[in-house]
C-alpha cells in the first residue's frame, strides 16, 4: 500500500473525527422562526440535550431536556450512536496512528502494521456508518413532521449540525476504506533464502578426455 494513500487516510479519518466532535455538541440540530412582530419574533432550536429560544433583541434562554426516558425514542437512538461513533473514531485514530508504514511505533513488522491499519479503517467506517444512520435518522423525523399537515407541533426544519455531521460521515467512510485495503491479512513475510545447488557434487579426479569420450558413448547408445 503506498504509504501516502495511508496517510490521506489518516487525514480523512481525523478530520472526520473532529467535526463529528463539532456535530455532537452544536445546538443547531433543527430550528424553526416563529414570526410576529418586532419584539415576538423568535427563533427556536433544539440539538439532542436542549432546547434553546431566541428573540430578535438577541435574549436567549435554554433549557436541558429533564428526562431521558421522556424523551422520543429517535433521540435516545441518536444519542447513543453518536458516542458510539465517537468512542470508535478515537480506537480508529490510535489504531492509524499505530499502523501507517511512516510511523515509528509498531516496530518494522509491516504485516502487523497493516493489520493495525485495516483494524483502524474498520473503526472509521463503524465510527462514519454510526454517524449516517444517527443524523439521517434525525432527519427523517423533522421532515416527516414538517410535511405531515395534521402535525400539532412546531414544525422544525434541518439544522447546519446535521449537514456537518453527514460530511463527517462521509469523510470518516472514505478513509476507513483507504486503510482497509492497506490491510495485508494472510501475507507472509519473505525472507532470503539460502541457495541449494540441484545434483549431487562427487569429489575426486577429473577423468581425461579420452575417457570422458569413451564414457559418452556408451551412455548415449547403450
Amino acid at each position: 500500500m503506498d504509504p501516502i494513500v495511508e496517510v490521506v487516510a489518516l487525514v480523512l479519518g481525523f478530520v472526520g473525527w473532529v467535526m463529528l466532535g463539532v456535530c455532537l455538541p452544536n445546538r443547531y440540530w433543527r430550528t424553526s422562526t416563529v414570526d410576529g412582530n418586532v419584539i415576538t419574533t423568535s427563533t427556536i432550536y433544539e440539538n439532542l440535550w436542549m432546547s434553546c429560544a431566541t428573540d430578535s433583541t438577541g435574549v436567549h434562554n435554554c433549557r436541558e431536556f429533564p428526562s431521558l426516558l421522556a424523551l422520543s425514542g429517535y433521540i435516545q437512538a441518536s444519542r447513543a450512536l453518536m458516542i458510539t461513533a465517537i468512542v470508535l473514531g478515537t480506537f480508529g485514530l490510535f489504531a492509524a496512528l499505530i499502523g501507517v508504514q511512516c510511523s515509528k511505533a509498531g516496530g518494522e513488522n509491516y504485516v502487523l502494521k497493516g493489520r493495525i491499519a485495516g483494524t483502524a479503517g474498520v473503526f472509521f467506517i463503524l465510527q462514519g456508518v454510526c454517524t449516517m444512520v444517527a443524523v439521517s435518522w434525525y432527519a427523517f423525523n423533522i421532515t416527516q413532521d414538517f410535511f405531515d399537515p395534521f402535525y400539532p407541533g412546531i414544525r422544525y426544519e434541518i439544522g447546519e449540525a446535521l449537514y456537518i455531521g453527514w460530511c463527517s460521515a462521509v469523510l470518516a467512510i472514505a478513509g476507513g476504506s483507504c486503510l482497509t485495503c492497506s490491510c495485508k491479512i494472510g501475507t507472509e513475510e519473505k525472507y532470503p533464502l539460502p541457495y541449494q545447488g540441484r545434483g549431487t557434487v562427487y569429489s575426486g579426479v577429473a577423468p581425461t578426455r579420452s575417457v570422458a569420450a569413451s564414457t559418452y558413448g556408451r551412455n548415449a547408445y547403450v
